[in-house]
């Protein structure tokens, strides 16, 4: 075993991981990242040491694909891999993307069920298995690393899959992944599919065997291990198994249940395992997405013991009640305490043991939030600072800061609030508003001052550390016309934590649409201001 905590072989076969957080994952609803959230993740991801990552769809915005060049031009190590349907034009968009990288995967698929070729493509079949042939062997100009996709495969004839990859290897596919899109198949049938393919399909030997599970009857990663007992060698996955619907193959849950159960999978990853908690905390953070308390590795609870024989039993020997140790995925904090005291120097190589590495001047702008917060709480723990950063990368260009927030709030009193916010413009727009409490009362208040009414579906708050004087983080889910968001804050006071987290997903929403959002009622209370 080496320093990170990763079993080099050892004569077992290696597992390739296919990191999708950033595609798939990101098609949760609400978990829409922003264009410097997306490359941090890809930088961890990274630090993680998956095998591929799958960095986006890059036909479906510029935004998008401008955050795939990024990532393809700055994160190192990992594959990086585009999604394309099978139709020149997506496949010239991700490309463009992924040139740079320095090992590019083009990521090509079309659908392959009966059900998918009748209503969603209205097409024969067989013209539907020449444009994936003729797809392929387009992409083939720009690289040999080709991923083929029959989408919907586990609901597809299976003679007509094995007609399908047999014609899509020959025209130079180098991967072909079977996904479970719709989370139909269950271990057994879908490990015996899996074998079938593997021996029945000519060329499948020169090739590497992936499956892509979602989770809609909660199988996902046993159908994964089942893949990869009858011949998958790559297995595509998500952090905290994040994505549509119910979501997908759990990346950790995979990969620890590859390295505890060693006695019977004989096959290792390139995993850094020490990487995994702290993966798994950027993911839900930036994401929006709370980790369950009782989620396997990664929950709050993984490690906790309430039962008073458990209890006596892990505090004579942990392996009574425990098969996996916090220590192997990183989940052990940093005792390392910073304070009003600590200069830049301890600041920042807290920051690179984090795995944040900022020039001068994101380094001079977190310092200046570290002391501020330093003068609020006594300690500043590793959890805290991290918390720092993420709200800086949340909060890039805002259009509307907060300037000045004061609430009124009691058993005997009406809620209100008085938000006064500047524009990027310098302009400065007050309003005052009740509400249900002091946080509804801002957000009206808010709304006021925009002029969009924005509904809020979710909030959550959550204590970074502990102790009275604890970071408060709040997340909240925004929704105006058809778009979703996601909004963070951090602060020591839960009320301007709140506002915070809501400005930040309202300047999501208008760096994504634009100017246009904003409406003749908020233009003219600034002609006015």
């Amino acid at each position: 075993m080496d320093k990170q905590g990763s079993i080099q072989g050892n004569g077992s076969e290696r597992i390739f991981l296919f990191d999708s957080t950033l595609r798939d994952g990101e098609q949760t609803p609400g978990a829409r990242l922003s264009h410097e959230e997306k490359i941090e993740v890809a930088r961890q991801l990274g630090r993680l040491g998956v095998d591929i990552i799958e960095a986006g769809f890059p036909v479906s915005s510029p935004g998008e694909k401008q955050a795939v060049q990024e990532i393809a031009r700055q994160v190192k190590g990992p594959a990086i891999c585009a999604l394309a349907r099978a139709v020149p034009g997506d496949i010239d968009e991700a490309w463009e993307a992924i040139k740079d990288a320095e090992n590019p995967r083009l990521h090509v698929f079309l659908g392959a069920s009966d059900i998918h070729m009748q209503h969603k493509h209205k097409a024969d079949p067989k013209i539907l298995l020449d444009q994936a042939v003729s797809a392929v062997k387009y992409a083939r100009q720009f690289t040999t690393n080709i991923e083929y996709s029959p989408e919907d495969a586990t609901r597809a004839r299976e003679e007509y899959l094995y007609e399908l990859i047999e014609a899509v290897i020959k025209a130079g596919a180098t991967t072909i992944n079977i996904p479970d899109t719709v989370g139909y198949a269950v271990p057994e049938e879908f490990g015996a599919m899996i074998r079938r393919l593997k021996e029945k399909i000519p060329g499948m030997d020169k090739t590497i065997l992936s499956v892509h599970c979602h989770n809609d009857l909660g199988m996902a990663v046993t159908n994964s291990l089942e893949a990869i007992k009858n011949g998958a060698r790559q297995v595509e996955c998500n952090i905290n198994g994040i994505g549509e619907r119910a979501g997908n193959a759990a990346l950790e849950e995979i990969a620890v249940a590859l390295r505890i159960r060693q006695n019977y999978f004989s096959y290792h990853t390139n995993l850094n395992f020490q990487e995994i908690y702290r993966t798994s905390r950027l993911v839900s953070k930036l994401t929006g997405i709370a980790v369950p308390s009782n989620k396997a590795v990664v929950g709050l609870n993984a490690f906790a013991h309430s039962s008073g024989i458990h209890q006596d039993g892990v505090l004579k020997n942990k392996e009574t009640y425990e098969i996996i140790d916090a220590g192997l995925i990183g989940g052990t904090a940093a005792q390392m305490c910073l304070t009003a005291r600590s200069g830049r120097h301890a600041v920042l190589d807290q920051l690179n043991k984090l795995g944040f590495f900022l020039d001068d001047q994101q380094l001079e702008v977190i310092y200046n939030h570290f002391v501020n917060l330093a003068d609020k709480k006594k300690e500043i723990y590793p959890e805290d600072l991290e918390a720092l950063v993420l709200d800086h990368l949340s909060a890039t260009e805002p259009l509307y800061k907060l300037d000045y927030l004061q609430t009124v709030s009691g058993s005997k009193s009406i809620p209100a609030a008085v938000i006064r916010l500047i524009k990027e413009d310098g302009n400065k727009i007050e309003e005052m508003a009740v509400g249900s409490g002091p946080i509804d009362a801002a957000y009206n208040a808010i709304n006021k001052i925009t002029g969009m009414p924005i509904t809020l579906e979710k909030y959550a708050i959550n204590a970074v550390t502990h102790g009275r004087d604890a970071l408060g983080e709040v997340q909240v889910n925004m929704a105006y016309q058809d778009r979703t968001i996601t909004g963070r804050g951090t602060s020591t006071d839960i009320i301007e934590a709140s506002v915070k987290a809501y400005l930040n997903g309202l300047n999501k929403l208008l760096k994504i649409n634009g100017s246009d959002l904003i409406s003749n009622h908020e233009q003219t209370k600034l002609a006015t201001s």
